[in-house]
Parts: structure tokens; sequence; C-alpha cells
């Protein structure tokens, strides 16, 4: 049975969005095409945001005080030690650099997100926030996974998938993560005086998760080629000023042509390995991964068939146009008419229940700590492929989910109408179940609670 026109909009809005400050618009579609064709959405302009080269800079000076700190004390002895101020007495430890660039950086991203008119390019960001990821618990990567996401995702995602795969391939957060800053060719002219040799994890991830995917057909001898291709893709050292943005470095990089995927590419420096990825990019197995993985985070676990083919003839047709493959995902029928049967992520989960509470609290911390909580750690992905987009991964997480959704109401439930906060979430999607729990609660704290456990709002 077809959905009705109103619900059917609320479930278009809340598939591709986040959930609203008010009702849907009548047109769900023009609200849509709206933001997708506003150059300022899903864009972060703050001028106190470090770009990567300043933030790897701080991050080496902050490193270097520490350690002059460590061998002044071990100079100095038992003497500081016991002439330190008692414990009960002692000064309240600096928050260190590398957190303090991350929490500006996580601020940033929530608040883009609370203040989006739809959020549905926000959703798009971190869709491919997640496709390309790195994660904060390695190395410098912490203080460099802001910049990563406003420097390489948030310019490209509504122009072309090769434009966004090239910043991502080449930004030292990216470097650092999968191990290529100092990969070098065996036979470089560095590889041959420290006999050290290539790291394939870049090449190995770029084919696996970021392009034509791992049943895409190609072999071990491409992985390691195509590492060849890369080595010299490396980082300018902290000591000079431009130090901590990408470089390519010829002293690292294999000479010689290298053969990938059935095509030689001769040896031009860096573009030999650019030119490895714009193949790549224009794959027909890289259009049907991302249609398949586009398919499975907005509309069902099992997308249909359909859809998965017709966004991956969009992105073949337009040569990796994503305004053009996000287009034929809000116009394809199949992506109305399916059920609202995917599941929130946790991340996904907070900012609806904070935007459809109109809260923006103004520390981020706890935030964060709620994130960690619900599995779903900022900037902190398990493995290179990312956090799950399959229901199951999440099912586990209600209980927290609940603990969450009473902190949230105790702290602002008392001044909110639980009824009306439902009708401008929820609308025409809200049952009557879930409208008289909401409406018999024993108190306000307690249906806020209630309603940010509802079936309805926690699926999409």
């Amino acid at each position: 049975m077809a959905l009705d026109p109103r619900a059917q909009g609320r479930v278009a809005l809340n598939r591709f969005a986040f959930m609203a400050h008010s009702a849907a618009p009548a047109d769900v579609r023009a609200a849509l095409f709206a933001e997708l064709d506003d150059p300022a959405a899903g864009q972060i302009e703050d001028a106190t945001l470090a770009d990567v080269g300043t933030a790897f800079r701080e991050l080496v000076a902050f490193r270097q005080e520490r350690k002059a700190e460590r061998m002044a004390k071990a100079q100095a002895g038992n003497a500081m030690a016991a002439a330190a101020a008692p414990n009960d007495m002692a000064p309240a430890k600096a928050v260190p650099v590398p957190q303090q660039i991350f929490l500006r950086e996580a601020k940033a991203r929530f608040d883009a997100a609370l203040a989006a008119k739809t959020g549905f390019v926000e959703r798009l960001v971190w869709f491919w926030s997640n496709h390309f990821c790195v994660s904060a618990d390695k190395g410098p990567v912490r203080a460099l996974a802001g910049a990563f996401e406003r420097e390489a995702i948030r310019p490209h995602v509504r122009g072309k998938f090769f434009d966004m795969l090239l910043a991502v391939e080449t930004h030292p957060a990216m470097l650092f993560y999968l191990d290529n800053a100092q990969s070098m060719g065996p036979h470089s002219f560095a590889g041959e005086r420290r006999h050290k040799g290539i790291n394939e994890n870049l090449a190995r991830e770029i084919m696996e998760l970021h392009t034509v995917g791992v049943r895409s057909g190609y072999s071990q001898a491409d992985v390691t080629n195509f590492a060849k291709v890369i080595t010299g893709w490396s980082i300018v050292p902290p000591r000079f000023p431009q130090g901590g943005v990408f470089m390519f470095n010829p002293r690292l990089h294999e000479p010689g042509a290298e053969r990938v995927l059935g095509r030689s590419y001769a040896d031009e420096g860096f573009a030999q390995g650019r030119d490895v990825l714009l193949t790549l990019a224009r794959s027909p197995a890289t259009a049907q991964h991302i249609a398949v993985k586009l398919a499975r985070h907005f509309v069902a676990d099992e997308p249909p068939q359909s859809l998965v083919e017709r966004l991956a003839k969009r992105f073949r047709d337009s040569d990796g146009d994503l305004t053009e493959v996000s287009r034929a995902l809000i116009t394809s029928p199949e992506a109305w008419n399916a059920p609202p049967s995917k599941m929130r992520r946790p991340a996904e989960w907070l900012i609806d229940s904070l935007r459809a509470l109109d809260v923006n609290p103004p520390d981020v911390r706890p935030l964060l700590g709620a994130q960690n909580l619900l599995g779903q750690p900022l900037w902190r992905p398990p493995a290179p492929n990312g956090f799950s987009d399959d229901n199951a991964a999440w099912m586990d997480g209600i209980a927290e989910r609940v603990d969450i959704a009473n902190q949230i109401s105790r702290r602002v439930g008392a001044r909110i109408d639980p009824q009306e906060v439902a009708e401008r979430a929820l609308g025409p999607l809200m049952s009557e179940a879930t409208r008289q729990t909401v409406a018999r609660a024993a108190s306000r704290p307690q249906a806020v609670a209630l309603l940010l456990m509802a079936p309805e709002f926690q699926r999409r």
C-alpha cells in the first residue's frame, strides 16, 4: 500500500537529512535540492580552526616541549618531586594541545550539524568521511582528523569523485593513518641507503575500500605495483616553514614504469600516482561499489537492485559527479517508497535528539562522551573500513541510548513541551501508541525520554 503523501515526505526528509527544527516543508524534494545547490551547505568557515600544516606544527612543538620537560625533570631527580605540592594542592593539568585542536574541530562539526537547514549535505559529509575514514587513535591523526574532514571531504562533497579521492589520498592525515608518509621504493635514492621498502597499506585500502572494491578482480601484484607508484607521497618535515603539508618526495619514489590493472603507467613522478587514481575513479567497479554503499546508507541494508543500478549508471554517465549522483538518489522512487527500516546510527540519533529539542550544549565534551558510550566515537572508527551501515551493528546499543535519553531529558525536559516536540519531530509518522505514551508520561522529562526512545525516532 502506498504511503500517505505527508508521511512519505516525512520519511524522505528523515531518511536523507537530520530532523528539522520545524515541520517538514510541503515540497520535501525542493528543500533537499535547495540545500544541495547551496554552496555554503556542508562547509565550515571558522578562522580559529587550524589548517593541517598549522595543526601538525603545533603538535610537533607540543611534543618537543613535553620531551624537554621530561628531560628537565629527570635531571632534577628526586629534589623536584620532594618540593612538589601535595596532590590536593596540585594545579589542574592543562588540556594537551592535540586535544585542544580535536575539541575545537569537534565543536565546529556539531555546530554545523545542528545549524543545517535540513542536513542533507551534512549527512553526505558524514557518509564520505566514514567512507574515507582516518582514526584519531593513531599517532598524530588526532590533531589532524578535523582538518582532514574540512579540507579533503567538505569542499568536494558536491564535486567530482576523483577530486575528492585525490584530496583524501594526498592529505597528511591519511598518509599518516595508512603509513604512506615513510613508504619508500626499494630502488629509490632513500631506499637504497636506508635498506627499507614500500608500505602497501594505503594502496591496498584505496583499491579495496575507497574505489573498485574487494571483489573487483585486482591482484596482489596490482596492490604491490600501486604501492610503488605512490612512494614519495609524503609530508614536508616539521623543520620547514610549510611543515606538515603534502609533498611529493622524489628521493622516496620507486623509479620506473609500473603495471596496474592491466595498464602500464610511465614514471612521471607524482603524475604517475594521480593517473592510477583517475583510472580507479572511472572504473565501472568503483561506480558499483559507491552506489551500493550510498543506497545501503540512506535506504536499506539490502537496497533495491534497481536503485543501485540507477546510482551506478549516473555515477558513470556523469564521470563521478557527486551532485548528480545525490540528485539521482533523492529522485528515485525506491528511495521514497522503502519503509523506514534503517536504524539511526548513534551520532545521527544524538544530533536528531538535540535538533528536535532545539538544544546546542556549549561544551562539546559531554557529546563526545555520549558518542563514545554509544559505540561511535568521533573520528575513531575501529578499522579502515569505517563504522558499519548495517542495522545489526547497532542493536546492542539500545540500553546506552536509554541512558543518554534520560540524561538529556533530565537537563532540558522540564522546560520543553513534549507533545509539541513530538509533532514537530515525527508529525504523521508518529503512531497512536507513541502519542499516548508521551501524553501519559508522569513528567515532562519522562515524556521527552520516552519520545527519544520511540520506535519512530530510532529509525528512518
